[in-house]
């Protein structure tokens, strides 16, 4: 039965022999609320630790939220999550996508769906109207997420929303992404999963829309939210004369700095944050029509299913490579001299797509590739890569301190963390060079930490007071913001350009939570479903290796070596004591320091300090009793 926020049931299909199970959504909801908190909480139920990426006995769980499908909150999003083959080691992970899928797969009484086992053959799922259909998509195997769609959209009629696999997912390289037939892509090699079920596409479609519970106070939180969020993101992106305009995300109501473009017979592509400077610095190197290389590497990737936060470091690490003369164009086939032009970027993308020749050993990841091509090799990523999925250097910890722990406890880049910290020191260095549209003073600055991180000192990039705290209620909230979904670029509300003030509302998110359920909930109530995510997914972390304290470290370069350069802050200027500009340039991660920050962080989220190990009382206070027998029967509970 649908609960209001909710369509009533998560569907599960076995693809060894199409037995098709439905889960009551309310056994989840209370507890874990939606998107990754219940994808994390079935991942946890069903998959053996022991599991790889590529085993049948994996699943993957495209997963809703309760603000999923509602109008005008920047929340139609949603997730893909499962055992993920692009880090090192393997592990849970997630894609956060946006777009009308999520939506429409609600539409059709679904709040997820569990993908578990693997077809004989290629084949894609159709779900509309009550009915599940696992049809035959042999035809469709080899083609590009564009023909698939446009394919599918061709047979099963317009009304349909198609996520789909691309060659380089059939072809199980470890980065290969999902591409929804508006635009969304999902990363985390999270394709290639589908693409090791023999998976190439999910087809959705319904009319029957979720409910809220008191429509009337949501829409004023709506039009609110509208009034404190407006051109949030002034000046962030830049358009392409004549070829690029905004455009919002499906049913978002607020919009952001998203663009689009037309390019081929009048097809629409997305111009759109990190994809945007995939192939951007080269090509500006290059010269030439700078412009349409830039657009066509991001559509390149599109097309054949390759994350541009892996793919951008990789071209950059050829580019010196070939500089340094580690790597020759005989070496890899590859047009190194001509790195920013497109014949390039169209050489190397098919090359990894298809795993042909040098592309064999790049589809493998960044990481390993440099391995194997030698200590020199590996010694230039460091001006790339910052995780152990081989992606992109952003948000680097040397400059901002609370990124070190957000990057140390997960296993791929947790932009959505990431983006608390780095985007208001973006915004506080624009009120520093007193550019036209700046707004966030340093005053404003410490009421973000008071209001959002524990105290005035999280505020200050200097030193490593308050960053555990900071840490933890970053963590907390955005695991229940990725449980809702709500968008990452519009929330949460931390800062507002039109206000005397600027300062944001940590409560809106749990107003309009419970607008939507009728179930009353404050922001210390949502915090704790966080908290209980964040736990589950350390809990999934720990049984599949993860070595506790040990693991939550840093890639070795980042104590080692001094910072000289972040992309939107070249000069690493950061908030100090009592407003001082600091540079940080030259600064390394203190590895004592670090530890000592651990300690204080674990000792903060009532774990065991000496092995980052969660303790029985923690887990049991956060009613996850099941998760502490399982964990204890392990040895891996304090």
């Amino acid at each position: 039965m649908a609960e209001f926020g909710y369509a009533g049931e998560i569907l599960k299909i076995d693809l060894a022999d199409g037995a098709i199970t439905r889960l009551p959504t309310a056994d989840y909801a209370d507890r874990f609320l939606g998107g990754r908190g219940i994808a994390a909480r079935l991942y946890w139920e069903i998959v053996p630790p022991e599991t790889k990426a590529y085993d049948p006995e994996n699943c993957l769980i495209y997963i809703t939220g309760p603000v999923t499908g509602f109008n005008r909150l920047a929340g139609c999003r949603w997730q893909v999550c499962g055992k993920a083959p692009v880090m090192e080691p393997e592990a849970f992970s997630y894609a956060n996508l946006g777009e009308r899928w999520g939506s429409y797969l609600k539409y059709a009484g679904y709040d997820g769906l569990v993908v578990t086992g693997k077809a004989d053959k290629p084949v894609y799922i159709y779900i509309h109207d009550g009915a599940i259909e696992i049809k035959d998509a042999s035809p469709l195997w080899g083609k590009s997420a564009f023909e698939v769609s446009d394919s599918l959209k061709g047979e099963l009629g317009k009304g349909v929303s198609v996520l789909t696999i691309s060659p380089a997912a059939e072809n199980l390289v470890s980065f290969a992404t999902m591409l929804t037939d508006d635009g969304a892509s999902g990363a985390s090699g999270l394709g290639s999963v589908m693409g090791s079920k023999y998976l190439k596409a999910i087809a959705v479609a319904g009319d029957k829309r979720p409910q809220a519970a008191d429509p009337e106070r949501l829409s004023n939180l709506a039009d609110r939210i509208l009034q404190i969020r407006r051109d949030t993101w002034k000046g962030w992106l830049d358009d392409i004369p004549g070829r690029t305009k905004l455009r919002a995300c499906y049913n978002c109501g607020l919009g952001c700095f998203r663009k689009s473009y037309e390019a081929e017979g009048g097809k629409r592509f997305k111009y759109f944050c990190q994809a945007t400077h995939v192939y951007a610095g080269q090509a500006m190197r290059y010269g030439g029509d700078t412009a349409e290389v830039i657009l066509l590497a991001a559509r390149l990737c599109d097309q054949y299913g390759l994350d541009t936060t892996v793919m951008q470091p990789i071209i950059d690490w050829l580019a010196d490579c070939y500089q340094e003369g580690v790597l020759r164009e005989e070496d890899t086939g590859l047009p190194l001299s001509k790195i920013g032009s497109a014949e390039f970027i169209e050489k190397l993308t098919r090359k990894i797509a298809y795993r042909e020749g040098f592309g064999e050993l790049l589809a493998q990841g960044t990481l390993k590739t440099a391995e194997k091509v030698g200590k020199k090799a590996q010694e230039l990523l460091h001006a790339h890569v910052i995780t152990r999925a081989g992606e992109n250097r952003d948000y680097d910890p040397r400059l901002i301190p609370t990124n070190g722990l957000l990057y140390a406890t997960e296993q791929r880049r947790p932009i959505n963390q990431l983006h608390e910290t780095s985007h208001s020191l973006w915004l506080w260095t624009k009120w520093v060079r007193q550019d036209e549209d700046a707004f966030l003073s340093y005053d404003d600055f410490v009421n973000v930490g008071k209001n959002f991180w524990g105290g005035a000192v999280a505020s200050d990039y200097s030193t490593y007071e308050g960053k555990a705290l900071a840490a933890k209620k970053i963590q907390d909230r955005t695991h229940a913001k990725e449980s809702l979904i709500l968008c990452d670029f519009l929330w949460p509300i931390i800062w507002v350009r039109f206000a005397d003030d600027h300062t944001g509302d940590p409560a809106m998110e749990s107003r309009v939570l419970s607008a939507i359920t009728g179930r009353e909930i404050d922001e210390a109530g949502l915090n704790n479903i966080g908290e209980r995510v964040f736990n589950q997914q350390r809990a999934i972390f720990l049984r599949q290796g993860w070595p506790g304290r040990q693991g939550d470290s840093l890639l070795d370069y980042l104590y080692d070596e001094p910072l000289e350069f972040v992309f939107f802050n070249p000069d690493c200027i950061v908030p100090g004591k009592n407003g001082e500009v600091v540079s940080r340039k030259g600064v390394k991660v203190d590895r004592n320091d670090f530890e000592n920050l651990k300690s204080e962080y674990y000792g903060l989220r009532g774990w065991d300090v000496e092995s980052g190990l969660p303790t029985e009382s923690k887990l049991r206070e956060l009613g996850l009793e099941d998760v502490a027998a399982d964990l204890k029967s392990r040895d891996l509970l304090r």
